[in-house]
């Protein structure tokens, strides 16, 4: 039979060398003030993203980011993704330009249908005069109204085009004819990005391809970041609480919770690492997926407890730390088979579920393999320290107060 309990020194040592490394690489992101370390996406920082591909497959980032810094755009970063694509990351910029409020042409009411409205070709006569002024044209000197005056189907009175370009009585602009700048396939040509898409189109040639352009602001990003802690915090703790009144014993919700912190350390220092190295980025739905790492690894950490108690009862009077070994082989091969086949649902989504869900699918094939091994060689041995230690302390009590005893 194989000695889990027995090697734990080794998983535990094994932990500790997979969760050193990226607790580093987490702690780089404050201290190097995100240049190193993770590498947040703009639903938490807020900006501007745009990724787009020249028509000329020769321009190399470097180029692109020496212009946009030429531009004003000193903190741009610059990443070729496939296809040739750039990804640019800026300020947030406006992603089109504010039209000034154009005045109104005034246009009759419905209100007011039932007073005499003048001909287009009338000219304004002062009606309580009741005569002409000197020197004008007009053979008549009193209004001529229409028979059925429309307040929508006559043209406008001054006979110039509204604000779209097209003669109409409405105040209101029309559309204009230009692509709206904030699309996510039309290249801007409005507000500042489009002034910055003018620029590189006239140094480096034509866009061919827009893929995505989007902007969040810095009061959106902030509440996300609130609300994603919050989350864990709240998930954790409740996870704890519920452990703690399950088993009625504190040690089983805090080995859990142990195993749940080894989990998210080891998929944030990867991300890290991968942040570093490859520019991999934490975005929305990275919450999501922690969050389901939680729930997954608490699962199969809960079969395993379940069993130990069960087991505890079955065959009491015998060493702890041989009831946890059995209790584990005997739910190993369901816990290897229940992840693996997540695991292999999650690696054929990461091959070829397409870009926009690979971090999201990548931190779950991470947290999901991680839950395993914590859940088996982690949450379980820790349970059997614990007793040890309480086991020693409780010896050493008793060792004390017997020769108290036999000295009265």
């Amino acid at each position: 039979m194989f000695d889990i309990v027995g090697k734990k020194k080794w998983f535990f040592a094994f932990s500790l060398l997979i969760t050193i490394p990226g607790l580093i690489f987490i702690l780089l992101t404050p201290l190097s003030g995100g240049k190193e370390g993770l590498k947040f996406s703009i639903d938490y920082t807020g900006g501007t993203v745009w990724s787009i591909r020249f028509a000329d497959a020769n321009v190399t980032p470097d180029q692109v980011r020496a212009e946009l810094v030429a531009l004003g755009q000193p903190e741009a970063t610059v990443t070729r993704t496939g296809r040739g694509f750039f990804d640019i990351r800026l300020a947030k910029l406006d992603l089109r330009e504010v039209q000034p409020t154009p005045t109104p042409v005034p246009s009759p009411s419905p209100a007011a249908s039932t007073a005499p409205t003048p001909s287009p070709t009338a000219t304004a006569t002062p009606a309580a005069s009741g005569s002409a002024p000197p020197g004008s044209p007009g053979p008549s000197s009193t209004p001529a109204p229409t028979a059925s005056p429309s307040p929508s189907a006559s043209p406008s009175p001054s006979g110039s085009p509204g604000p779209s370009g097209s003669p109409g009585a409405s105040g209101s602009p029309g559309p204009s004819a230009s692509p709206i700048a904030g699309s996510n396939t039309q290249v801007p040509t409005e507000g500042a990005i489009g002034a910055i898409a003018t620029a590189l189109q006239a140094k480096f040639g034509p866009i061919a391809e827009q893929a995505s352009l989007s902007s969040i602001g810095a009061v959106v990003s902030a509440d996300l970041v609130n609300q994603a802690v919050i989350l864990i915090l709240v998930g954790s703790l409740g996870i704890l609480a519920w452990i703690w009144l399950r088993f009625r014993d504190v040690r089983f919700g805090v080995a859990a919770l142990v195993a749940l912190l080894h989990d998210v350390i080891v998929v944030l220092g990867i991300f890290a690492i991968l942040g570093t190295l490859f520019n991999v980025e934490v975005d929305g739905l990275f919450v999501t997926a922690m969050l389901t790492v939680i729930g997954f690894s608490v699962h199969d950490t809960i079969v395993v407890f379940d069993r130990i108690r069960e087991n505890r009862a079955r065959h009491a009077g015998e060493p702890f730390a041989e009831i946890v070994n059995h209790s584990l082989l005997q739910t190993f091969g369901r816990s290897i088979t229940t992840s693996f086949t997540v695991v292999l649902t999650l690696t054929a989504l990461l091959l070829f579920g397409g870009a926009a869900t690979s971090q999201f699918v990548l931190a779950l094939l991470i947290g999901i393999v991680s839950g395993t091994y914590s859940s088996i060689f982690n949450a379980s041995p820790l349970l059997v320290v614990w007793q040890e230690w309480d086991d020693r302390r409780k010896a050493r009590l008793n060792a004390q107060r017997t020769p108290r005893r036999a000295s009265a």
